[in-house]
């Protein structure tokens, strides 16, 4: 049961490293890179779909390996309170709420901005409010990969524990 419980963490790491590198690349590189842009040429990349074919893309394929590390969390501290293991239960179960928070975050802010990019890439629109749109975005994506690392952490202390 133990061995089966780090699996499971082992598996949520892996997936929640997935989603935590998005977050942090987006953090780092992309929120930076667009914000030194202009608004012309921030609505030419967004002319060119750029933005709401990432969002297409990200959208379609990133609830995967979400889902699988909520899941795999989740068991994995089911597994290890199973077996009394109550420093890994806590820390997989840190996780578990960590990346529901990460959820909430992503579900109430990044999601329907995400839609609004996509419906006007789909339209052949350049959204007049492009830049609130991209700074609405924004505002978000630090705390999202910072909750992300916490879990990875977490999950990490779970497969040590």
């Amino acid at each position: 049961m133990i061995d089966l419980a780090r699996m499971a963490a082992l598996v949520a790491v892996l997936a929640a490293a997935v989603v935590y590198g998005t977050d942090v690349f987006c953090a780092v590189v992309q929120r930076p890179a667009l914000a030194r842009v202009d608004d012309r040429a921030l609505v030419a990349v967004m002319g060119v779909a750029v933005m709401g074919n990432v969002h297409r893309y990200g959208d379609r394929r990133m609830p995967v390996p979400g889902a699988l590390g909520i899941i795999a969390a989740a068991v994995s501290g089911a597994l290890a309170a199973l077996s009394g293991r109550w420093t890994a239960t806590a820390a997989a179960a840190t996780a578990v709420g960590l990346l529901l928070m990460w959820l909430v975050l992503y579900v109430r802010v990044s999601a329907p901005i995400n839609r609004r990019l996509t419906t006007a890439v789909n339209a052949g629109d350049v959204p007049p409010n492009a830049r609130v749109l991209q700074s609405d975005w924004d505002r978000v994506i630090t705390a999202r990969a910072v909750l992300q690392g916490l879990a990875i952490a977490a999950l990490c202390l779970a497969l040590l524990s």
